[in-house]
């Protein structure tokens, strides 16, 4: 089992906030693992750091895409990133809402095109034969996901869940080795939560894909994640198994509080 994400004592501060401070973090090829902790922990600030929408303090992210060598990413811009193989959704949907679904899901293949400006203007042969192609795999995935029926509709006027999955197609669209999900199943009632959890799933199996969550569904963590990786105050307190971090006295305290956990 190759690592696919290998994060060494990354940091990241804000003036005299220490937001992360010297994090550990590995991501095997085929495996699901969690990063949890309380509000504020860190979290989705160690997600920005590593898809290149802030650079780190200190520290190194280096990442291996599927079938290619180790590259160090700190200070790469998100395209760039992204073009490398990491995809993510994120904590507040960040969907083109006034797009239709399927262009919501064209528009993240761009990064997987090669159509300049030029060609765009001119539209020679094989640029058609890339935007049918384009438009053809988009659909697809539409259809994996559950949303095709919705091909059309402006994105804004999914429900909320749809909108979720409706994300998670998007971050697929640019063909990842590594798939971030930030709070996936936020919002979501039983019945969604139930069904987002297959399909993260299957999505692994699919796609032999690496996923890293953060979600405060512990029964969602616990059921999908080989590995967990637990954060309180922008430092990883716990790792390990599922069974191993439910019964880390420093995890209970994190949750609960001295009282709760004396």
């Amino acid at each position: 089992m190759s690592t696919v994400l290998n994060v060494k004592a990354l940091s990241k501060s804000f003036g005299g906030l220490r937001a992360l401070n010297d994090v550990d973090l590995q991501v095997n090829s085929g495996e699901i693992a969690a990063l949890i902790g309380p509000n504020g922990a860190g979290k989705t600030t160690f997600f920005n750091c590593i898809t290149g929408i802030y650079e780190p303090t200190d520290g190194d992210v280096f990442f291996t895409p599927l079938g290619a060598t180790e590259c160090r990413v700190n200070g790469m811009k998100p395209n760039s990133v992204t073009e490398l193989g990491m995809a993510r959704t994120f904590q507040n949907i960040r969907l083109f809402k006034n797009m239709t679904v399927l262009e919501n899901v064209m528009v993240a293949r761009h990064c997987r095109t090669k159509a300049g400006i030029l060609d765009a203007l001119l539209r020679p042969p094989h640029v058609k034969r890339e935007e049918k192609e384009n438009i053809e795999k988009s659909y697809e995935l539409l259809k994996y996901i559950g949303l095709n029926k919705h091909y059309n509709d402006l994105a804004c006027n999914l429900p909320y869940g749809d909108q979720r999955r409706l994300e998670i197609a998007r971050a697929m669209a640019t063909e990842p080795s590594l798939l971030l999900l930030d709070e996936p199943a936020a919002g979501m009632n039983p019945q969604e939560t139930a069904s987002l959890k297959e399909l993260v799933l299957d999505i692994r199996d699919k796609f032999n894909l690496a996923i890293l969550l953060i979600e405060h569904d512990m029964s969602m963590v616990m059921s999908l994640s080989e590995r967990i990786y637990v954060m309180e105050y922008g430092c990883l307190i716990s790792q390990g198994t599922p069974e191993e971090v439910s019964k880390d006295p420093q995890v209970i305290k994190a949750y609960l509080g001295e009282e709760s956990h004396a």
